[in-house]
């Protein structure tokens, strides 16, 4: 029989110790979405710099939107503070490339209904009783918050990374280390694990309940496929062979010219890239960034793999076949920590391949968190037993086979909104956000 997911730590926690919890996600997502929006001139908050992405200036006031919608009124009760501003920050009644026409807040009249909201949800945080409702049972609607305005916050960073014009944004590289050359693959066992979680108390709907499933034995790269083993690729005319594309995947590169890597161009006899207004050649060692499924699903046929499916990827994350249990995390239950993970933006690009080893799983796994979004095989499907919650705007509206799932975070994501159960989708032909991939096979027959 197989073990339950570990209980996460916090399930039954104090109460001081969940407001200093949530207080700490509210104020790091915080300080961030600051750091993004003050880095550029208002010309810049303002402007669509991609038709792909809102301005700037609209994810500022959504996320004090959204953080009034639910701390305010859904959980304090409080009358709208702006009901006149609710439809333009809703995100399902206006599309982005839309968004620019519409009356925003100005930059300093987002940024002080930011602050007001902000004021006025810590107070509610100072009284809040954690286990009034299932809304705020542990402070689910606090880190339901949180995590909302650091998913805004990857967002931001995809369209600073779209804008044209100098480097505005600055971090410290990863810290170098040696080239990996321990195994390409790991044998994944065959058999039962527990997949998604019914304990961890900030988990959103789509990752919910937990559930038993069956998974064959199969192989699943060490790392994440790297810019030197995708340049392979492109130089065997990978894009220029329709064997390894699906039919929408062939149909999509050649209608829009795709030839590689979004951001790449080729200069002479190497590559080069873009990377926040800054130019660079494309480091070999790091895991290939900005790819869509399609590429990434036909770099994995032409090399004789395929991608791995969500359960795999999952298996391979958390579980331990010598405990059977499914973990938080592929180290283990504790906290993401600088030493085992790529995570919040400390880094402006992906760690070089077989980096963090205190990161990796049990099976010897490593960096499925952080650096890069990996895709799956999968659509974006919900789990048995389902049930949506807090609003069915947030996963049911999008099940079915146009979205892919991604899996495991990047760079760019914070560590409240990254776990072992986290679940990411996008369609198929998206490249502007931070994805990459790493490929499986099939074990052999006779392994179990």
């Amino acid at each position: 029989m197989t073990a339950p997911e570990t209980p996460a730590p916090t399930t039954d926690a104090d109460p001081d110790i969940l407001r200093e919890r949530a207080l700490a996600a509210l104020t790091t997502a915080r300080a961030r979405t600051a750091l993004l929006t003050t880095a550029v001139e208002e010309p810049d908050l303002t402007a669509q710099h991609s038709p792909l992405m809102s301005p700037l200036v609209w994810d500022l006031a959504h996320i004090g939107n959204q953080e009034e919608l639910w701390l305010l009124r859904n959980v304090a009760g409080r009358e709208a503070m702006r009901p006149e501003i609710d439809g333009l920050y809703d995100a399902f009644e206006h599309p982005r490339a839309e968004r620019p026409s519409l009356p925003l807040l100005p930059p300093e009249e987002a940024r002080r209904y930011l602050a007001e909201v902000r004021g006025r949800a810590l107070d509610v945080l100072e009284s809040v009783d954690f286990h009034g409702t299932r809304l705020t049972d542990a402070g689910f609607a606090f880190g339901m918050i949180a995590q909302h305005e650091q998913q805004h916050d990857e967002t931001m960073l995809i369209t600073h990374q779209l804008r044209k014009g100098h480097a505005v944004l600055s971090a410290p590289d990863p810290e170098p280390v040696p080239l990996y050359t321990g195994p390409s693959e790991v044998l994944v066992p065959g058999g039962e694990f527990v997949m998604g979680t019914s304990t961890e108390p900030w988990a959103l709907d789509n990752e919910r309940p937990a559930h038993r499933r069956i998974v064959p034995a199969f192989h699943i790269d060490t790392t994440p496929v790297t810019n030197g083993a995708y340049q392979a690729f492109i130089e065997d005319g990978g894009y220029d062979d329709e064997r390894w594309w699906t039919a929408e995947g062939w149909d999509h590169i050649r209608a829009h010219g795709i030839h590689a890597p979004l951001f790449w161009r080729r200069d002479g006899r190497q590559w080069l890239r873009r990377r926040f207004g800054v130019t660079e050649v494309v480091p070999a060692d790091e895991p290939v960034l900005h790819v869509c499924w399609y590429e990434a699903d036909a770099y994995a046929r032409w090399a004789g793999r395929r991608l791995p499916t969500e359960a795999e990827w999952e298996k391979a994350a958390r579980h331990d076949p010598v405990t059977g249990r499914s973990a938080r995390y592929p180290w283990g239950d504790a906290d993401p920590g600088p030493e085992q993970a790529n995570l919040g933006q400390r880094h402006l690009r992906p760690a070089p391949a077989g980096s963090y080893p205190a990161g990796e799983s049990p099976l010897g796994v490593r960096q499925l968190i952080g650096d890069v979004w990996e895709w799956t095989s999968s659509d974006f499907l919900p789990y048995p037993g389902f049930t949506a919650f807090p609003y069915k705007e947030y996963s049911e509206v999008f099940f079915g086979p146009e979205y892919k799932v991604l899996r495991g975070g990047a760079f760019a994501v914070d560590p409240v909104a990254c776990r072992g159960t986290f679940r990411n989708w996008d369609y198929p032909i998206r490249r502007q956000i931070f994805s990459g991939f790493r490929t499986a096979r099939d074990a052999s027959p006779e392994v179990v």
